[in-house]
């Protein structure tokens, strides 16, 4: 027989409050009621899972380890009746994208609003993360469009021309440094603020310093564009982001955003799905959506 999951949630609460009486009336059941369950768990695996004393419950070995395993059972429960959930208000398909973080910084949510608008029935799920990691989740079937910056590995998969962003220095307002002309070379010189080494953005800044010879100093790396404002505000050094996104920050921030020269801070979007779409299927009619933003 296997272990029902009112009786594994009970037996996460007990291990969590390490307090029978609390559990039973955390889960609405009795204590004796409560108290059969854990025994019926401990028999089903053959193991006892608890120490019982005067100040209450503490988990055996085995009792730990299936603390581990019931909350993974219980979270993938719980994203399941989320993903069933999506299909319950009528819609006939859903459609999950996985964006970098420039095209949700400045464009991305707008483009997928007005398609939702247009199309009630398609329900979209979208999620940020970095452009490798959309790829790999595009690859592996978990969702069905990657929208991407350039430079990462699209080989076996179909890629359509999106938008573009121009990349631009992030500095105090009272900063000297010179507003026309600037290239990431005139940055080297001084402390750099960036995302993480992971990110296709730090990437790219250090294979550019790289062709160039010259070390490109990382003081401070962080996880979002608002972070790296955050940092240059702080005086901590310069950051390098697309445009469109630091100026949404700029002004509360008092720093000053400007475009670089290099010919690379030009960079392309992609949309990219395992295989081209089907005109009229859901994820088609998306995909010229966004095509279609991104042209007028």
């Amino acid at each position: 027989m296997l272990p029902d999951l009112d009786s594994l949630a009970l037996f996460v609460r007990a291990a969590e409050m390490r307090n029978l009486t609390r559990a039973a009336e955390a889960s609405f059941i009795t204590v004796p009621a409560a108290s059969r369950r854990l025994s019926l768990l401990e028999h089903q695996f053959k193991a006892q899972l608890f120490e019982r004393h005067s100040r209450g419950l503490e988990l055996t070995p085995a009792g730990e380890q299936l603390m581990l395993l019931a909350r993974e059972v219980i979270a993938t429960v719980n994203h399941m009746r989320a993903e069933m959930a999506n299909y319950t208000q009528g819609s006939r398909s859903v459609l999950r994208i996985h964006g970098n973080t420039s095209a949700m910084t400045q464009f991305l949510p707008a483009d997928v609003a007005s398609f939702q608008q247009a199309h009630p029935d398609v329900r979209i799920v979208l999620e940020e993360c970095w452009s490798e990691d959309a790829i790999k989740r595009v690859r592996g079937g978990e969702i069905e469009l990657g929208v991407i910056v350039e430079g990462a590995d699209v080989s076996g998969l179909h890629v359509q021309p999106y938008r573009g962003d121009q990349l631009a220095a992030v500095v105090r307002e009272d900063d000297a440094v010179p507003t026309d002309g600037l290239t990431f070379a005139d940055l080297l010189d001084r402390d750099l603020i960036g995302l993480e080494g992971t990110s296709t953005l730090t990437r790219l800044l250090a294979d550019q310093a790289a062709l160039m010879m010259r070390a490109m100093v990382l003081r401070v790396q962080v996880r979002s564009f608002e972070a790296v404002c955050r940092a240059v505000e702080a005086r901590l050094g310069v950051g390098v982001l697309p445009m469109t996104a630091a100026r949404s920050f700029a002004p509360a921030m008092q720093l000053k955003v400007l475009p670089l020269q290099d010919e690379w801070a030009m960079r392309r979007m992609s949309l990219v799905t395992r295989t081209e779409p089907a005109p009229g299927s859901p994820l088609g009619q998306l995909v010229a959506h966004l095509a279609g933003c991104a042209r007028s």
